[in-house]
């Protein structure tokens, strides 16, 4: 049994909004991370989604903040000083629009009975309320890595007084292109600040960022790098290209299905694909990034509320989603990196509850599910008795062999590719 949040020494006001939040146990990576962020120290924590990762950095990172401020009021105060606006004290980069609205929404749940403030920012959206709640003054800085260098260059965001760094999604942020902007946002914060860095793989370009950036880390791993949590009922169809949109509606038809994050590898994908489930009669949308900010958020209302059943996605819009009764993950399309697989099927099987994950497989896609299988060391089971099954020679299974053998594959399928 995981020890409670009393026991991590957490102030009053963090284990107030804990418990009003219902939470009464810290999750595995919670109980490790916490520590290690409250002492100070580098924390370099490797954590699939749905392992509770962003309360593992926000609680600390709160009460790290609260404490610092208590100080400066008491020095300002033996020194007749009136305290200024406030400044960004912590900057956590993510890489999607999703994620960062949904850490900004943790921040203000377990920060509401602080007197820290934190705003949001990121592109797609007007950024007049962005700016305006920079103007104010803020603690806590939530951004993606574009817009956030867009309102540095115009002079809205200064990082010479940020203490903590969050880096969140590190391997998304590397598979995105982003690189660059990030060393460039880390060259204007002090040398002297406190990283948090988190993966939910741990491929060579990773651990070479890590090993630039932070300074005798302590290592937090809470499962196997790319391992799948058990509790997720995985299953493959062999089916032609051309008879997916037809397999997939035939499953939708099984009510058991009551809720599906359907994966697309293209945009224009997501979209033919929302377009034939809603043309059947099941309520559905797509997700991408050529969606509006207001139309990705609408969608993800609508799906997390059940006002529609299936919610079609590509891989980086896909991230920040977090629905805890999530049924069913489908891979219309298997994707090409084998790490991608572990980080979609997470999206299911959440706050303990059992989740189901199915993959469609043509021919083309056969190289993919060896490589998956290879990376999880098992091998899927294969649902034979289905109407558009293709021949029997595509069921052969694939030895898993043991995944150290293949833990960093070749760098080339960690090259930035954008969806």
């Amino acid at each position: 049994m995981s020890e409670n949040f009393e026991k991590l020494k957490l102030i009053a006001p963090i284990l107030k909004a804990l418990k009003e939040e219902q939470y009464a146990h810290p999750t595995p990576i919670q109980e490790k991370a916490i520590p290690v962020v409250l002492s100070g120290k580098d924390l370099f924590g490797c954590a699939q989604t749905g392992t509770g990762k962003t309360a593992a950095f926000a609680i600390p990172v709160l009460q790290k903040l609260v404490e610092s401020k208590n100080i400066s009021a008491r020095k300002q105060k033996n020194h007749n000083q009136q305290s200024s606006r406030r400044k960004i004290k912590a900057l956590i980069l993510t890489p999607t629009r999703e994620l960062a609205s949904q850490i900004k929404d943790s921040f203000d749940a377990y920060g509401r009975h602080t007197d820290l403030k934190q705003t949001v920012i990121y592109g797609g959206v007007k950024q007049s309320r962005q700016t305006a709640a920079l103007n104010a003054g803020v603690d806590i800085l939530i951004a993606t890595p574009g817009r956030l260098l867009d309102l540095m260059n115009q002079g809205f965001v200064r990082l010479n007084q940020v203490e903590l760094f969050v880096l969140d999604e590190a391997d998304r942020m590397l598979d995105m292109g982003f690189i660059i902007d990030i060393k460039k946002i880390i060259a204007k914060m002090p040398l002297k600040k406190q990283i948090l860095f988190f993966s939910a793989t741990l491929p060579k370009d990773i651990a070479k960022l890590a090993n630039s950036i932070l300074k005798d880390p302590i290592k937090v791993a809470v499962t196997p790098p790319s391992s799948t949590v058990d509790r997720i009922k995985q299953a493959v169809y062999f089916v032609a290209k051309a008879d997916k949109n037809t397999l997939l509606l035939h499953l939708l038809k099984n009510q058991k299905i009551s809720s599906a994050l359907v994966f697309s590898k293209t945009k224009h994908g997501a979209n033919r694909i929302a377009k034939k489930i809603a043309s059947a009669g099941i309520t559905a949308e797509a997700i991408h990034g050529n969606k509006s900010q207001n139309a990705r958020q609408n969608a993800l209302d609508n799906f997390k509320t059940g006002s529609i059943r299936v919610l079609v996605a590509t891989d980086i819009a896909a991230r920040g989603i977090d629905v805890d009764e999530l049924s069913h993950v489908i891979n219309f399309d298997l994707p090409n990196i084998a790490e991608t697989y572990v980080h979609r099927i997470g999206r299911t099987g959440r706050a303990g509850l059992e989740g189901v994950a199915l993959s469609f497989c043509d021919h083309d896609e056969k190289s993919y599910l060896q490589d998956i299988h290879k990376l999880i060391a098992k091998t899927i089971p294969v649902v034979k008795e289905h109407p558009f099954s293709l021949d029997p020679s595509m069921h052969l299974a694939v030895k898993p062999q043991p995944r150290a053998a293949f833990r960093y594959r070749k760098k080339s399928r960690f090259s930035s590719k954008k969806h």
